[in-house]
């Protein structure tokens, strides 16, 4: 599995558009509760939020989309909850499958799959199969997933592979058993439903991260909330620990690259 260069190791390039986007969709149960439904409707009205999040990232030329779908801190919900969700989730996989490989999409769960259904585990397993070869657009899924679950998990597999890493490793050794070591660390992170926290994802992936909260609730996030937060990300000066004075400097160097380069074009 190729390494992704690090944000604490190298300055990695930025573009106008985040090529990775991260996601924690909030506001499923409170956007029901101010229609007076149950909690589900909420998060069945949520699954429709997401085939728009993609749509709109693969019309914007994102590249990597990872949204958290349930953590391993949410076995804590009332069990009826949970059961409900279940069911949501296996009929979501069965359902849009088929659309996201006809899409171009590259689909794949990050999390501790154990906690589920067989069901849900061969549907996950068949989808990430039929998908493997997309690359219109690389969708993550994290389900049963926490940020200190990964790194430790991380740290195992490290140990488990050469156990003289135990006492002698840095950080490309931990990074390379991480779930998403093969994708590149996040632009930009939003997470809906007005609350301002990372909830235990994507901790080691987030260091320089642009951060984005919003208080529209998850079902009413569209392809214009999306271009609002991707608005806010372009206004970020992403210096990864520069200064402002070395990054202007920076873009001026590009700048006259690209100017020379179109001026040897014309003639």
């Amino acid at each position: 599995m190729p390494l992704t260069p690090s944000s604490t190791r190298e300055i990695p390039e930025t573009e106008a558009i985040p090529k990775h986007i991260a996601i924690i969709m909030d506001g499923n149960g409170r956007w029901a509760k101010q229609r007076y439904l149950p909690r589900i409707a909420g998060h069945t009205q949520g699954v429709e939020a997401v085939r728009g999040t993609i749509k709109a990232c693969i019309e914007r030329g994102v590249s990597h989309l990872t949204i958290f779908a349930f953590s391993s801190e949410n076995w804590r919900r009332p069990a009826e909850e949970i059961r409900l969700l279940m069911q949501l989730f296996l009929a979501a996989l069965e359902r849009e499958i088929t659309s996201l490989h006809e899409n171009g999409v590259r689909f794949r769960v990050i999390g501790d799959l154990t906690k589920f259904d067989p069901k849900i585990i061969d549907c996950v397993r068949h989808g990430e199969a039929l998908t493997a070869s997309n690359t219109r657009l690389y969708l993550t899924v994290a389900a049963n997933y926490g940020g200190r679950w990964d790194i430790m998990q991380a740290i195992r597999k490290m140990i488990a592979e050469n156990p003289d890493s135990a006492v002698n490793f840095d950080e490309s050794d931990i990074a390379s058993h991480l779930t998403m070591a093969d994708a590149p660390e996040p632009d930009l992170f939003i997470r809906t439903g007005g609350e301002c926290r990372i909830s235990n994802f994507l901790l080691w992936q987030l260091a320089y991260t642009e951060l984005y909260f919003t208080d529209t609730l998850w079902p009413d996030f569209n392809a214009s909330t999306l271009d609002e937060a991707i608005r806010s990300y372009q206004k970020r000066e992403r210096r990864f620990g520069r200064t402002s004075e070395q990054l202007e400097k920076q873009q001026e160097r590009q700048q006259e690259i690209r100017n020379t380069i179109l001026s040897k074009n014309k003639i």
